[in-house]
């Protein structure tokens, strides 16, 4: 259910986070290709700015820092001048960088890319210059950086190994720390290297290849979900992990595990920009929610929608949890329906508010849904970010009416034509004789109700006022009632109703 994500959401609290792995500096050169140079038969590039990320292990750590992780970053740069750029970012983005080495024999890996635009529009990549060593870091580096990560092991609640295949990740600096993270009964989720050894993430909680990187490391072409089965559970027996999270792009992940069958978790599906920094967001949220002690299957979930906003983005993008709980309010809202039990509403609504959307209640029996109601809620729902209509149970339309013929409807036809309206976002019943129990739950910013009432005519007013909340009466669309209707549909012979639309001006008149 999309409560209990949300749920896991709001638990995740701030916990600390080690990533080892290969830093990236990200330098990009934008300017125009204006024409061919005189010198050679190449594309002239005008220079007119310039700008740098993080990437590889330091975009991880600066996608952790998004999702307000407290991150220590450990890995090697260089002694040189891009040395200083990377802590200067990473500073920016708030991550510890205690645990970096500095290695006098190799460049700080450094990835240029020239984007060019023609006639100032449509920048495309025109070549990519990348500085960097790939062979294993020397013996006395591994130490420095195990000297500087085991010690203080213990204040962490989540190991992330970002391995790039640029030498940091060695057997020297990987098994040590996986045994000693096993040990502390701390979980390590590994990033692993298009191609690489998977004997040297032996024994970690897990791993997120993807489609491709499965395939190589397995031998199985990964082209169905029974594939993806076969290829997980090979990963998990074979190099003693708990469990694997092959990530399956547009088809979501799956989950293998030691303690069961594999399962997949799709995803939805989204206009996708660009796929640079995705697999970090992915890894990100995996070592979050298992700091957590998030369940795997709903974390896959979570992934999925933390991957998916970032396939969305144009570049590599901070996702925050302020956008996953947004989405997921979102997803949810169209996937599950929008008649809600109060609890399930309770944590929506808690949700959104943490999300810093304005919530709007409004309440009342809807026996027969007409175009006063209609016209009525679309205004409603212009008043904040998400409209909730809270509407009496069948029990309290009679209690209220006095009258045992009403409601002419019951309450999950009530409901669910509600649902219908693009302008509402929940419907949730109540069997009171008053909303307050309902404004009590879900304390929504603004109180509205239509008709012939005053704001401090409104039911429900001395509660939304006590919690700071505001009250707003609408009016009513004239010529038009329930009662009216309900009496002409009586006649023995009737016309059609027709009854003209009134602009917004003339309800507010009225």
């Amino acid at each position: 259910m999309s409560y209990e994500l949300i749920d896991d959401m709001e638990r995740l609290g701030t916990p600390r986070i080690l990533v080892l792995g290969d830093l990236i500096l990200d330098r990009y050169v934008w300017g125009d290709a204006e024409r061919i140079s005189q010198e050679a038969p190449v594309i002239l590039l005008r220079e007119d700015r310039q700008e740098t990320r993080l990437g590889g292990a330091a975009n991880v750590a600066n996608m952790l820092r998004g999702l307000d992780a407290e991150v220590t970053l450990a890995g090697v740069v260089g002694n040189d001048a891009d040395a200083p750029l990377v802590a200067q970012e990473l500073a920016r983005a708030g991550v510890d960088c205690s645990a970096l080495v500095a290695d006098d024999d190799r460049p700080t890996t450094c990835k240029v890319r020239f984007m060019g635009r023609a006639q100032h529009r449509h920048p495309h990549q025109m070549l990519r210059v990348d500085r960097e060593m790939r062979h294993p870091i020397r013996t006395e580096i591994a130490q420095k950086l195990l000297n500087a990560i085991l010690p203080r092991l213990h204040e962490f609640q989540a190991v992330l190994i970002s391995d790039y295949a640029k030498g940091v990740c060695t057997a020297e600096v990987v098994k040590p720390l996986i045994a000693a993270a096993r040990a502390a009964g701390i979980p390590v989720v590994v990033d692993p290297a298009a191609g690489g050894d998977y004997n040297l993430y032996r024994g970690a909680t897990g791993v997120t290849p993807n489609r491709s990187e499965t395939q190589k490391a397995t031998g199985i072409d990964i082209r169905s979900i029974d594939a993806a089965y076969k290829a997980g559970n090979l990963l998990v027996e074979k190099f003693g992990l708990d469990m694997a999270f092959v990530t399956l792009d547009r088809d979501g992940i799956v989950l293998a595990r030691q303690d069961g069958e594999p399962i997949h978790l799709p995803t939805r599906i989204r206009e996708v920009y660009d796929v640079t920094g995705a697999g970090d967001m992915v890894l990100a949220m995996f070592g979050l929610g298992m700091a957590a002690g998030i369940e795997p299957s709903r974390l896959c979930r979570l992934a999925n929608v933390a991957g998916g906003l970032e396939v969305e983005q144009v570049g590599v993008v901070r996702i925050s949890r302020k956008e996953i709980l947004t989405d997921l309010l979102h997803g949810s809202r169209r996937a599950a329906g929008k008649v809600c039990s109060l609890d399930e509403l309770t944590r929506h609504v808690s949700a959104r508010h943490k999300a810093g959307q304005k919530v709007v209640l409004t309440n009342g029996c809807f026996d027969l849904l007409h175009v006063g109601h209609i016209s009525y809620l679309a205004e409603a729902a212009r008043e904040g970010d998400c409209l909730i209509v809270a509407i009496n149970s069948d029990d309290s339309v009679r209690r209220l009416n006095k009258a045992p013929e009403r409601p002419i409807f019951d309450q999950e036809y009530r409901a669910a034509m509600l649902a219908g309206l693009e302008s509402v976002d929940y419907v949730v019943v109540f069997d009171e004789d008053t909303p307050h129990a309902v404004l009590h739950a879900l304390q929504p910013d603004i109180l509205v109700k239509g008709g012939t009432y005053r704001d401090d005519e409104i039911v429900g007013r001395e509660v939304v006022v006590q919690y700071g909340g505001r009250v707003k009466a609408l009016g009513i669309t004239p010529g038009v009632s329930t009662t009216e209707i309900v009496r002409r549909l009586r006649e023995a012979e009737m016309e059609p109703i027709a009854i003209p639309l009134p602009t917004v001006k003339e309800r507010r008149a009225a």
